[in-house]
């Protein structure tokens, strides 16, 4: 089969495209057929490693933690797939060498899930790190809901930071989805488009109107929930627009990696922050985000695409270094390599 691996951390020439065994499952693993990998931010971080000297965790590493195929085969003890399903997997390169920038590539069963009928490869693709860690992000607030479905966020305004990104995305969608008010902030007219798109009841774009006084006029009694991607930049403006006992779920650190935090300002508010990073959050989390995610999937609410928001830049597999660039480069959407026929 045809892999991208690489065996030292680096820019994205480490990768490189090579010939390889297909192996099979062992017991409670499933191989899969992969057709569409996602590309994340935290992929090319982890092929980047944290210095020149980095040693990645394994002799060789496929990257990309998303992807969407078919179950190829099954290992002693699955019950829950069968060979042919079509499935979306997450997590596929966690702990292991075995992500998704691949022909083949085997995972434990609790990491792949059934794609509902007629929802694509691309959506399945797309899910993974941005789907899951919106769903925790829209449900870490102490008052609640600790699941999303219908009405879960009925009454609740949502602030979305960064409403053009990948989680941003999702997050607008599923919130809106549960019934929430969502406001999305951007930094410019397209980005303002692609937010509208996915579903934003209003957008605010920071750099070109006073955003606190702009969020204030639609949630004058403040937000719930706010979904931050720059906490360093926006704490002052999250201060500003919450509501008293509001959360703040933290899944990046745009724009800074130190934040510093005023004690009596968000004391007085009793404000939670919530940092988010689906390789820590624990089982259960992981669970109740892949149930929602297939809830939701059944409803049709997590479109991808230029009209839903989000658009899709495709690379070919020997053009995975590429891809990683595209996302380390910022691009606007979702980077997906086509890996094999569907």
């Amino acid at each position: 089969m045809k892999s991208v691996v690489y065996s030292r951390t680096g820019d994205p020439s480490v990768l490189q495209l090579v010939d390889r065994q297909v192996t099979e499952p062992g017991p409670g693993e499933v191989r899969v057929r992969i057709v569409v990998s996602g590309v994340n931010p935290t992929d090319w971080k982890f092929r980047l490693g944290s210095g020149a000297a980095a040693a990645p965790p394994f002799p060789e590493v496929t990257p990309n933690q998303d992807g969407a195929g078919v179950v190829d085969a099954v290992g002693e003890g699955v019950e829950k797939l069968a060979v042919g399903d079509r499935v979306w997997v997450y997590l596929a390169g966690h702990q292991r060498p075995t992500g998704t920038a691949q022909e083949y590539t085997i995972l434990p069963a609790d990491r792949v899930v059934r794609l509902p009928a007629g929802t694509s490869f691309d959506i399945g693709a797309s899910l993974g790190v941005p789907a899951m860690t919106a769903h925790r992000a829209l449900t870490v607030s102490e008052d609640g809901p600790e699941r999303l479905h219908p009405g879960a966020l009925a009454g609740k305004v949502v602030l979305v930071a960064g409403g053009a990104g990948a989680v941003g995305h999702a997050a607008i969608q599923l919130a809106r989805w549960a019934g929430g008010t969502v406001i999305a902030t951007v930094s410019g007219p397209e980005k303002a488009a692609l937010a509208t798109a996915a579903g934003a009841h209003h957008v605010v774009n920071y750099r070109d109107e006073d955003a606190a006084g702009a969020i204030r006029e639609v949630a004058p009694d403040g937000v719930d929930l706010i979904v931050e991607v720059a906490i360093a930049a926006n704490a002052q403006l999250n201060i500003d627009v919450a509501k008293p006992r509001a959360s703040i779920a933290i899944y990046a650190n745009d724009g800074g990696g130190e934040l510093t935090l005023d004690v009596r300002q968000n004391m007085i508010k009793n404000l939670r922050y919530q940092f988010v990073l689906l390789y820590t959050v624990g089982d259960a989390a992981l669970r109740a985000a892949v149930e929602d995610i297939t809830f939701a999937l059944d409803e049709g609410v997590l479109p991808v695409g230029e009209d839903a928001g989000l658009p899709l830049h495709r690379f070919s597999l020997a053009e995975t270094s590429d891809a990683h660039q595209a996302v380390q480069d910022g691009a606007v959407g979702k980077v997906l390599i086509d890996v094999g026929s569907s």
